[in-house]
């Protein structure tokens, strides 16, 4: 899945001049969490978050005082040090740039004009609908030889149950590095037809795993 599948491109910006006090009301409104800041040409220049907002806002127990504070420009408080993406990245790897950096949006950025953005509520949403869980069905984990071809027999186990597969993950084995773990979800509420099948030939089911379905 690349990036403009699921990016926000309906993206309510603002310019460094735009007042601090427009932005509270947007945030407000809009009940969003970030806003870029671009230029006339509609490039990135900066980003405020509803963080950004709070730190310089006047406290609501002095709130007369502090008042002209409302009035700065966001060019004042804006961040300027901002991580992009593109509309042709993929999903998986966004998500990791979100995880190794700490961030909760990513502007998406084309020839340098601002085309939309993701949050992390976006990434949440996406990966749901990857592994299928939204719709329903069942789980079955597998242990797995790492080895080409083991995708192909297990697929043609399902198939001769005509057992539709949803979606397919895969992840390492921490204590046995020859081996992976295959996820798969499969629409159908019933997998221990699938399970019997998958045992006799020799793989380890470690989901579902009830009496009478050992893992050996």
């Amino acid at each position: 899945m690349i990036v403009e599948k699921i990016m926000n491109e309906d993206v309510i910006a603002l310019t460094p001049t735009d007042t601090i006090h427009s932005a509270v009301l947007i945030l407000k409104e809009k009940r969003i969490r970030h806003i870029p800041i671009v230029d006339d040409s509609f490039h990135l220049v900066g980003l405020v978050s509803d963080r950004d907002i709070r730190d310089a806002s006047p406290s609501i127990f002095r709130t007369e005082e502090y008042k002209k504070d409302l009035e700065k420009q966001l060019g004042s408080i804006m961040r300027t040090d901002i991580i992009t993406g593109h509309p042709l990245d993929f999903v998986e790897e966004i998500g990791a740039v979100f995880c190794e950096n700490n961030i909760s949006c990513l502007p998406i950025l084309k020839e340098k004009r601002l085309v939309g953005i993701i949050t992390g509520t976006d990434l949440l949403r996406s990966f749901v609908e990857l592994t299928g869980v939204n719709q329903p069905g069942s789980q079955i984990e597998i242990k797995i030889p790492n080895k080409a071809g083991t995708l192909h027999d297990i697929a043609h186990i399902f198939k001769n149950r005509k057992a539709n597969i949803l979606s397919t993950l895969v992840y390492p084995e921490k204590d046995e590095a020859d081996h992976k773990i295959l996820v798969v979800r499969v629409q159908t509420m019933n997998p221990f037809t699938v399970v019997e099948d998958l045992k006799k030939e020799g793989y380890t089911v470690l989901w579902p795993s009830l009496p009478g379905f050992s893992h050996d």
